[in-house]
C-alpha cells in the first residue's frame, strides 16, 4: 500500500488577498486531510469545529475520529487547530521549530496577560499552552512514505508533509501555498513571520512537488 491523502474539508482565507478583500469576510479554516497508509491513519490541519469536522470525516471516509492515530499541525494558529479535540486519543504532532517558537511567543503574551488581568486574556493563553504540551515534535519520517518538509516564513516553523507515490509527489502545504491563486501569481500570504523565508520555500514547494494541497483550497496540480 502506498500513502495516500483525501481532503475532508476545503479550507479558506477570512480575508483573501488576491479577491482583493483588506479585511475578514469570514470565518477562516485551514484545509484538513486525511492520510491513510498501512494502519497509519492521520488528519493533518483540523480546521473545523470537532462536531464539524466529524461529521465531514464520516462524508468524505470510512473512518472514524477514534480510528485516527496521528494528528500533525502545519502550522500553530487557531485555524489548523480548532478541531483537534476530536482526536484525543490520537498523538499530536508539529515541526520541532514550531513548536518551540509557539511556546516561546504564548509565555511572552501569558507573562504580560498576568500582568494586566483585567483584559481578560490568560485563560485563553492558558488554554493553548495545555494544547500546546500535548504536542510532539515529528520525526523526520512519520511512517514510511510520509515525511515532514519544512517550510518556514508563514511561522517560524511552517512545515508540511510530503507523500512518497508511485507517479506523483504530493505535498500537503499548508499556508506556505495558500490558495489557487497564490500557486498561480507564486506569491505568499501578506501576513508572513518572514515573507523572504516564505517565499523561499514557496519556490521549493512547486519544486518539488507534482499535486500540493495548499492551505486553503481544494488540491492543486502542479503545472
Amino acid at each position: 500500500m502506498i500513502p495516500t491523502a483525501r481532503v475532508i474539508s476545503i479550507g479558506a482565507l477570512p480575508s483573501h488577498p488576491l479577491w482583493n478583500e483588506t479585511t475578514p469576510v469570514r470565518t477562516g479554516h485551514a484545509t484538513t486531510t486525511l492520510v491513510e497508509h498501512d494502519g497509519f491513519t492521520m488528519i493533518v490541519d483540523p480546521g473545523l469545529p470537532p462536531q464539524v469536522l466529524a461529521a465531514r470525516l464520516s462524508e468524505r471516509a470510512p473512518v472514524s475520529p477514534d480510528e485516527v492515530t496521528h494528528v500533525f499541525l502545519t502550522s500553530f494558529t487557531d485555524d489548523t487547530m480548532r478541531g483537534i479535540a476530536a482526536f484525543p486519543q490520537a498523538s499530536w504532532l508539529a515541526f520541532d521549530v514550531e513548536i518551540a517558537s509557539t511556546q516561546a511567543a504564548l509565555r511572552e503574551a501569558l507573562a504580560f496577560a498576568e500582568a494586566h488581568p483585567e483584559d481578560g486574556g490568560v485563560r485563553p493563553l492558558q488554554d493553548r499552552l495545555s494544547i500546546l504540551d500535548r504536542v510532539h515534535p515529528a520525526e523526520d519520517a512519520i511512517a514510511a512514505g510520509v515525511d515532514i518538509f519544512p517550510l518556514a516564513g508563514v511561522t517560524p516553523g511552517t512545515c508540511g508533509v510530503l507523500l512518497a507515490q508511485p507517479r506523483h509527489t504530493v505535498l500537503i502545504a499548508g499556508d506556505a501555498v495558500a490558495t489557487q491563486e497564490h500557486l498561480s501569481e507564486a506569491k505568499v500570504l501578506p501576513t508572513c513571520w518572514d515573507r523572504e523565508k516564505a517565499q523561499e520555500s514557496f519556490g521549493e514547494a512547486i519544486e518539488i512537488a507534482d499535486i500540493i494541497i495548499p492551505g486553503r483550497d481544494n488540491l492543486l496540480m502542479n503545472r
